[in-house]
C-alpha cells in the first residue's frame, strides 16, 4: 500500500517536473488546511444545529434533564421525568456532564436576560463539541494507521454525509454513547488496550448496552491476534465495569428516587422482553438495504474495494458487520442504533479514495477515477441538502410554540395545553420561555371536555382525517395559526431545483374565545365554568 508519505519519496525522475511539483504542493497544502478541515467540521455541526434547533421525542429525556439540572438543581421534585418518566429510565450522567460544562456560560444568560431557548443552542453545541473532540482522536488514530491522505478523506466524507453531522448535537442516548465509542476505537487502533477496555466498560454499562456486541467482537479479534490477553480483559474489565455500575446506580438512584440501573432496565425491556417491537418492526436485512445506504450515501460503493485491497481494513470491518448482523435480529430497528459503525465504515471508504488519489498521476484512467471520487463527494452533499431540508420541516411543534410566543404579548395571561404530537416534535422546557405563562402537557384529555376548557390556548396536531373530531372547538375557539410540516418530496423538472419538498398542515394553534366560559375548580373540588 502507498501512503502519502511513501508517495513523497518517489524520485523526481519518475514524474515530469511539473507533476511532481504539483504532488508536493498537494501534500504541503494538506498540512496548511488541517485546521481548515477541523473548522469545517465545527461549522457543519453548527449549521445543522442552527437550521434544526428543535428536538424530537427520542431526545427529550436528556434535553429535559439538562434543563432541570440547570434551572432546578437539587430540587428533583420539579424535574420533568417525575411527571413524564417515559417507558424506561435513562441515566443522568450524560446530562450532568453537559450541565456542568454549560454552567460557566449561564452568567451571560442571566446578565443579558437572554431568551431561555438560547441555552438549548448552548447545550447542544457543547454536546456536538464533545463528539468532535472524540472524532478528532479517532481521526488521529486512523492517520497513524493508514496515513494522512486517508485521514483527510475521512473528514471530507464525514462532512459530505448527513447523519453523523446531524446527530452530533442531538441529545440522543446514542450520541452520548458515540463519544465513548469513538474514544474506544481510538484506543483500539492506538493499541492502548487497557484504556480500550475501560472506555468500553463505561459506554456499555452506562449508556448503551448493545455496544457490548461491537466492542466485544473487537476485543475478541484482539485476543485471537494475540495483542490482548484474556487476563488483561478480566483484570481490567471487571473492576472497570463494577466501578461504572456503582457510579450509574448511585447517581441515577438519587435522581429517580429508587434503586435503579437504567441501562440494565433498558436491556431487559428491549432484549429479553422484546417490548421495543411495540414501536414498529422492520425486516431482518433493513440495516443493510435501507439504513446503511442512507447513512453512507454514495460512499458505500468504495467500501468493498477497501475490504479487498487492505487486510487492515478487514480487521476494522469484521466487527462492524458482525455487530450489524447480530443486531438485525432485534425486530425494532432505527438508524441511530448503528450510528457507531458509520465512522469505521467511512474510514474504509476513505482508504479507497486515498488509494485513487495517490495513484492519480499514473495514467489517464486513474485521473478519471479521481474525478469520479470527487463527484461522489458532490453527490453526497446534494443528498445531504435534501435530507437537511426535510429535517428542517420535521419539528412542527417547536415552530408552533415559537409562533405562539410571537403572536401573544409577553404580559398576557396565557395558559397553553400542548398535545402529545407537539411535545414529540419540538416542544421542550427550553421552549417555555415566558415565566408568567403556564405550559401544560397533560395527556389524554378528552376533546371538548371541561378540563381542556381551562386553557386559553391549545397546540394540537392537525387531524389526520376530515372527521368531526375537532368540531367541539368550532364555536369555542379561533384558529390563530396553522404550522406546516414535511409531507413528501418529489421531482419536478419545470422548477429549479427539480427536487421539491412538499408540506402539509401539521399543528393547529387555537385560542379560546373571550365570550366562552373557562373551567374553575372550587375548594371542594367541584368543577364549574366561569365567563
Amino acid at each position: 500500500m502507498e501512503t502519502d508519505d511513501e508517495v513523497k519519496q518517489i524520485p523526481e525522475t519518475q514524474f515530469e517536473s511539473k507533476d511532481y511539483c504539483y504532488l508536493q504542493i498537494s501534500f504541503k497544502s494538506n498540512s496548511y488546511y488541517k485546521w481548515g478541515l477541523e473548522l469545517s467540521l465545527y461549522a457543519c455541526m453548527i449549521g445543522h444545529l442552527v437550521l434544526c434547533p428543535y428536538t424530537k421525542v427520542e431526545e427529550s429525556f436528556n434535553l429535559q434533564a439538562i434543563h432541570d439540572l440547570i434551572f432546578h438543581a437539587g430540587n428533583v421534585s420539579q424535574y420533568d421525568h417525575m411527571e413524564f418518566p417515559g417507558v424506561v429510565p435513562r441515566t443522568f450522567i450524560g446530562p450532568i456532564v453537559i450541565a456542568v460544562l454549560s454552567s460557566p456560560f449561564l452568567w451571560i444568560h442571566w446578565l443579558l436576560k437572554m431568551d431561555k431557548f438560547i441555552i438549548q443552542y448552548l447545550v447542544r453545541f457543547i454536546l456536538g463539541s464533545l463528539v468532535l473532540v472524540a472524532f478528532h482522536k479517532f481521526k488521529g488514530s486512523i492517520e497513524k494507521h493508514f496515513g494522512s491522505v486517508v485521514s483527510v478523506w475521512l473528514q471530507l466524507i464525514t462532512l459530505s454525509q448527513f447523519h453523523i453531522m446531524y446527530y452530533m448535537s442531538r441529545t440522543l442516548p446514542n450520541t452520548f454513547a458515540l463519544i465513548l465509542a469513538l474514544f474506544s476505537f481510538h484506543f483500539w487502533l492506538a493499541r492502548n488496550q487497557r484504556m480500550f477496555i475501560v472506555a468500553s466498560a463505561a459506554v456499555v454499562v452506562v449508556f448503551r448496552a448493545e455496544l457490548s456486541i461491537l466492542l466485544g467482537l473487537i476485543a475478541l479479534g484482539e485476543v485471537i491476534s494475540g495483542r490482548l490477553k484474556i487476563l488483561t480483559v478480566i483484570g481490567v474489565g471487571i473492576p472497570a465495569g463494577l466501578w461504572m455500575l456503582g457510579l450509574t446506580v448511585t447517581v441515577d438512584s438519587f435522581f429517580w428516587m429508587r434503586p435503579v440501573w437504567p441501562e440494565g432496565e433498558v436491556l431487559w425491556f428491549n432484549i429479553f422482553l422484546n417490548k421495543s417491537s411495540e414501536w414498529g418492526t422492520s425486516p431482518w436485512a433493513w440495516y443493510f438495504y435501507s439504513a446503511l445506504p442512507r447513512a453512507l450515501l454514495t460512499s458505500i460503493f468504495f467500501i468493498p474495494f477497501a475490504f479487498a485491497m487492505d487486510s487492515r481494513v478487514r480487521v476494522i470491518l469484521y466487527p462492524v458487520f458482525g455487530f450489524i448482523l447480530v443486531y438485525s435480529f432485534l425486530p425494532h430497528k432505527e438508524l441511530r442504533f448503528i450510528i457507531y459503525t458509520i465512522p469505521l465504515l467511512n474510514a474504509a471508504a476513505a482508504r479507497t479514495c486515498a488509494q485513487i488519489w495517490n495513484n492519480r498521476l499514473k495514467s489517464t484512467f486513474h485521473g478519471v477515477l479521481v474525478h469520479f471520487t470527487c463527484l461522489h463527494f458532490a453527490l453526497n452533499i446534494c443528498a445531504t441538502l435534501l435530507i437537511l431540508t426535510i429535517s428542517y420541516h420535521n419539528y412542527a411543534g417547536g415552530y408552533a410554540i415559537a409562533k405562539l410566543h410571537s403572536i401573544e404579548s409577553a404580559d398576557k395571561d396565557v395558559n397553553v395545553h400542548i398535545d402529545v404530537y407537539c411535545a414529540q416534535t419540538g416542544v421542550s422546557r427550553f421552549t417555555e420561555i415566558n415565566p408568567r405563562w403556564r405550559y401544560n402537557k397533560t395527556e389524554n384529555l378528552p376533546l371538548g371536555g371541561l378540563e381542556i376548557m381551562q386553557f386559553s390556548h391549545l397546540l394540537m396536531e392537525w387531524p389526520k382525517n376530515a372527521d368531526s373530531s375537532h368540531l367541539p372547538y368550532l364555536n369555542t375557539h379561533t384558529i390563530i395559526n396553522i404550522t406546516h410540516g414535511y409531507s413528501h418530496w418529489g421531482v419536478d423538472f419545470s422548477t429549479f431545483p427539480p427536487i421539491q419538498v412538499f408540506l402539509r398542515p401539521r399543528v393547529l394553534l387555537l385560542k379560546r374565545n373571550l365570550s366562552y366560559p373557562s373551567l374553575i375548580v372550587n375548594t371542594n373540588g367541584i368543577k364549574s365554568l366561569r365567563s
